[in-house]
C-alpha cells in the first residue's frame, strides 16, 4: 500500500489514472477509522479504478482544544485497517504544514446560513474550518467523486454547496449512515465511552426513530417537545439541540408542508463525550 505525505509526490502517482478509462474516487477523514469508514471505501471501490483515503487531523475545525488534543492519531493502525479491503488503497497523510503551505488558517465562506444553524451554532468557525481542509484536499487529490457519510449530514450540504461557489469539478456523493448493533451511529468518538454508556446509548437512535414515527401524525413543534422530554427523563444525557429542518436548507421547521422533505438532527452529551446522529423524516 501506497502512502504518500506530499501533493507532489501524490499527484505523480496520480497522474497515470487521469484518462478516460480511469476514475478516481475519494474518502477525506480525520483518521481512528472505524467500519463506517470501509463502508465509504467500498463503496468507492465499486465506482472507481483507484481509491484516495485521505488521513489529517484538521486543526482549524476544531473549536475545542481540548477536543483536538484528544482525537487519536493512529496512522499505522488506519493503514493495516484499510490493507484489508485492499492493499490498492493510496492513503495521503499530508502534515499540516505541508497541505496548508505553512499557512495553518482558514478561509471564510458564504455558504447562505447553512453553517449558521445546528452545529455551526454550536461550534463556532468549525465550518470555515472544515470547508478550507475540504477544498485543499480536494485540489490536491482531483478525484471523479468524493464520498461523505450522512452522520454529518450538514457538513455533507455545506461540502456540496462549497463545490458550486469554489468552482470545483468533482461530484459529491453522500452515504447512508453506518450504526452499532444497538443503533449508535458509528463515530470514532464512541471509544471514548465506558462500556455500559456504549449500550445506553442506543436511546439516541430510538428516540429518533420514535420522533419520525410521531411526525408522521403529530405537528413538528409536539414532535420537538416530546424529544426533549424524554432527555429530561434520562439525566446521564444532557441535550445540546434537537432540531427539524429543511432537508434542503436546514432551516428549523415548526409547520409542515405537502412536498416538503424534513430531517430530525439531534447532539447530546453523555460522560462529557459530544454525539450527533440525523434521520430522515419523510
Amino acid at each position: 500500500m501506497q502512502v504518500f505525505h506530499s501533493k507532489k509526490e501524490l499527484r505523480n502517482s496520480l497522474s497515470s489514472f487521469n484518462t478516460k478509462n480511469h476514475t478516481i474516487g475519494m474518502v477525506p477523514t480525520m483518521g481512528a477509522l472505524h467500519q463506517g469508514h470501509l463502508v465509504l471505501v467500498k463503496r468507492a471501490f465499486l465506482e472507481h479504478n483507484c481509491v484516495v483515503v485521505s488521513i489529517f487531523v484538521n486543526p482549524t475545525q476544531f473549536n475545542n482544544n481540548d477536543d483536538l488534543r484528544k482525537y487519536p492519531n493512529t496512522l499505522d493502525k488506519d493503514v493495516q485497517l484499510l490493507k484489508t479491503i485492499s492493499d490498492k488503497i493510496i492513503v495521503f497523510a499530508p502534515t499540516a504544514n505541508e497541505i496548508y503551505a505553512g499557512k495553518i488558517k482558514s478561509n471564510s465562506y458564504q455558504f447562505n446560513g447553512l453553517d449558521t444553524l445546528m452545529e455551526g451554532k454550536f461550534r463556532a468557525g468549525h465550518f470555515n474550518g472544515v470547508a478550507t481542509i475540504v477544498e485543499l484536499l480536494l485540489n490536491a487529490v482531483m478525484p471523479d467523486m468524493a464520498y461523505f457519510g450522512e452522520k454529518d449530514f450538514q457538513q455533507l450540504q455545506i461540502i456540496k454547496k462549497l463545490v458550486q461557489i469554489a468552482a470545483i469539478p468533482i461530484k459529491i456523493r453522500g452515504c447512508p449512515i453506518v450504526r452499532e448493533p444497538n443503533g449508535l451511529a458509528m463515530s470514532s468518538r464512541n471509544e471514548r465511552l465506558s462500556e455500559e454508556a456504549r449500550k445506553n446509548v442506543g436511546f439516541i437512535y430510538k428516540i429518533l426513530k420514535s420522533a419520525k414515527k410521531k411526525f408522521g401524525t403529530k405537528s413538528a413543534i409536539y414532535t420537538i417537545h416530546w424529544v426533549q422530554n424524554q432527555f429530561k427523563k434520562k439525566p446521564d444525557f444532557k441535550l445540546e439541540y434537537f432540531q427539524i429542518t429543511n432537508i434542503d436548507t436546514l432551516t428549523p421547521v415548526l409547520r409542515k408542508q405537502k412536498g416538503k422533505k424534513y430531517r430530525a438532527f439531534v447532539a447530546v452529551y453523555i460522560e462529557g463525550v459530544r454525539l450527533i446522529d440525523n434521520i430522515a423524516l419523510n
